[in-house]
């Protein structure tokens, strides 16, 4: 089932979702309007509000709540883009400038500030929002400790395999969670499939984050950041961790990663120290088992094409290029 299939499968909800976005964000300020229509018209998948809207029909509709806590994961997330995008000091993603590049730092991370503002507003008007709330606020702690954790150890080069899913967890998986609870809370789900909503979107977007840590080492670079970009800024991922593991050199690549701003040919030693070792086929086991438990989840729900979307979104991060 591929994206268009399933905003088919959502019909008018997922067109009322993006009008619900795009009204959220208007504003008296002219400069934030041209901003945030550029921002929307070159977006990414949704992944995040799709997940919640498939996940609340799995547990029985779409209500006023589903609507406005996927546009909240989906505001929110852009927000976080705008900020990393800062701090990483990127240049470049999904292929086109970054607004960093294009304002400025300052302005970008004013205007992440207001997505931000206008997510809260939408949780606010939630029905459910009691339920919820703490949800949202923990995923805002998770995305600042995950970033701040990495930065720490991209310092010392010393990022372990439990830190590496500490922050993959905190950068990645804890919104994509939040948008799954959210859409089994707003649908008035039961505990149990609460709980499965949970173990199914947190499976999910480790396995999307391992994928996109595969591709820094494999991709094309052609669409989304570029190749060996994490490498450049020090970052030790799934593919490096996995080819170090019990390597007589795990010292020397963690020396030469540290080293990187003053010797960038170290990039290249260590992508062919990654190849040699496997370590791209070795965190694709690893993705393959994170899959398979985000599909496990799944058999909790009622069977329907909604689960069935929801499988194959997952199952997607075992072939996409991008």
């Amino acid at each position: 089932m591929s994206r268009e299939e399933i905003t088919v499968l959502l019909g008018k909800d997922w067109s009322a979702l993006q009008t619900l976005i795009a009204d959220t964000l208007i504003s008296d300020i002219g400069l934030l309007n041209l901003v945030n229509a550029e921002i929307l018209s070159h977006g990414g998948k949704m992944l995040r509000p799709m997940v919640t809207m498939l996940v609340a029909q799995a547990c029985g509709g779409i209500g006023e709540d589903t609507r406005l806590y996927a546009a909240a994961t989906e505001l929110l997330h852009n927000a976080t883009l705008l900020h990393d995008d800062v701090a990483d000091e990127s240049d470049v993603r999904r292929g086109r400038p970054t607004m960093r590049s294009r304002l400025g730092p300052s302005r970008a991370v004013l205007v992440g500030d207001f997505w931000l503002a206008r997510a809260v507003d939408l949780l606010l008007k939630a029905s459910t929002r009691d339920l919820v709330t703490g949800i949202f606020s923990k995923t805002l702690s998770d995305l600042a400790e995950g970033e701040m954790l990495q930065l720490e150890k991209a310092g010392s080069a010393g990022t372990t395999e439990q830190d590496y899913y500490r922050i993959i967890y905190c950068k990645t998986a804890s919104l994509f969670e939040t948008a799954g609870v959210s859409g089994a809370v707003s649908a008035g789900a039961p505990k149990e499939l609460v709980d499965a909503a949970r173990e199914y979107s947190s499976a999910l977007g480790l396995a999307f984050q391992i994928k996109d840590d595969i591709l820094d080492y494999a991709g094309d670079g052609e669409l989304g950041k570029p190749v060996g970009i994490d490498l450049r800024e020090k970052k030790i991922t799934l593919p490096l961790l996995c080819a170090m593991k019990d390597s007589p050199r795990e010292a020397e690549i963690r020396k030469s990663v540290l080293e990187i701003d003053a010797h960038p040919e170290n990039c290249e030693e260590i992508r062919k120290f990654v190849a040699e070792r496997a370590g791209v086929e070795a965190a694709g086991v690893i993705l393959e088992s994170f899959v398979d438990k985000a599909v496990k989840a799944l058999e909790a729900f009622p069977q329907s094409r909604y689960t069935e979307a929801l499988a194959e979104i997952v199952r997607y991060n075992t072939v996409r290029n991008k």
